[in-house]
């Protein structure tokens, strides 16, 4: 939309008087293609930061979100950190199962979550790192207990990480337990729906098999008939 905005307005305004004057016409439509050009140029560059704009301010807008965990009702925030997988079988749950659906949104929130707090606690972990090298290049008291300080952050930064990616792997394991549950009720569910229209047509003969005993009686009654006829009594 901000293309348009940006490219269309001035070179349709030389595009106009070129159809309207009859002086030097051929002058508003070559002003109307350089504009057309630069105007391309130009809005293609502020679509992009447009779009580059809008991708940061998501990203820091579901950061915040995460802080203090992503919930049921935030996920369509996150719907570009889910995989394909998990945006596919979530459509497909939702439409299938209104109880397992809600339990893999939860679900699927927790993993979100646990995402988020392992990749901010190494994003933090690669600062500490950096931090503590320049605290090694001083050899005073003060430099010594940031040290010891920074290595304390260091390391507690390491266990929630590897409680995060723990965190992880259950949820996404639980997500694929979900999956396969509405993928067995879905299946024992069509099953069942085969089995009872079996069941409805077992007592029923079938049309064609029924036509063609309607027939083969007409014609053994046809052929009585005319035997009756040629051999009267």
């Amino acid at each position: 939309m901000i293309f348009f905005l940006i490219a269309l307005p001035v070179p349709f305004f030389f595009l106009l008087r070129y159809f309207t004057t009859t002086e030097n016409p051929a002058v508003f439509i070559l002003w109307a293609m350089t504009f057309l050009v630069f105007g391309s140029i130009a809005g293609l560059i502020a679509a992009l930061l447009l779009l580059l704009y809008r991708r940061s301010w998501g990203r820091k807008l579901r950061n915040r979100l995460a802080t203090d965990g992503v919930t049921v009702d935030e996920l369509p925030w996150f719907t570009a950190e889910m995989t394909a997988a998990e945006r596919r079988a979530l459509k497909q749950i939702e439409q299938q199962h209104a109880l397992l659906a809600d339990a893999y949104r939860e679900t699927l929130a927790a993993r979100l979550t646990a995402t988020h707090v392992a990749a901010h606690a190494k994003r933090e972990a690669v600062l500490v790192d950096r931090r503590l090298k320049e605290a090694t290049k001083f050899k005073t008291t003060e430099a010594t207990t940031l040290q010891q300080d920074l290595q304390a952050d260091r390391t507690r930064l390491e266990r929630i990480e590897r409680e995060a990616s723990a965190r992880q792997a259950e949820v996404e394991a639980r997500l694929r337990m979900i999956e396969r549950a509405a993928s067995r009720s879905a299946s024992e569910a069509e099953v069942e729906v085969a089995l009872r229209r079996l069941d409805a047509g077992r007592d029923q003969v079938p049309l064609g098999l029924e036509a063609a005993r309607l027939e083969q009686q007409a014609r053994e009654q046809t052929d009585e008939a005319l035997r009756r006829s040629e051999n009267p009594m």
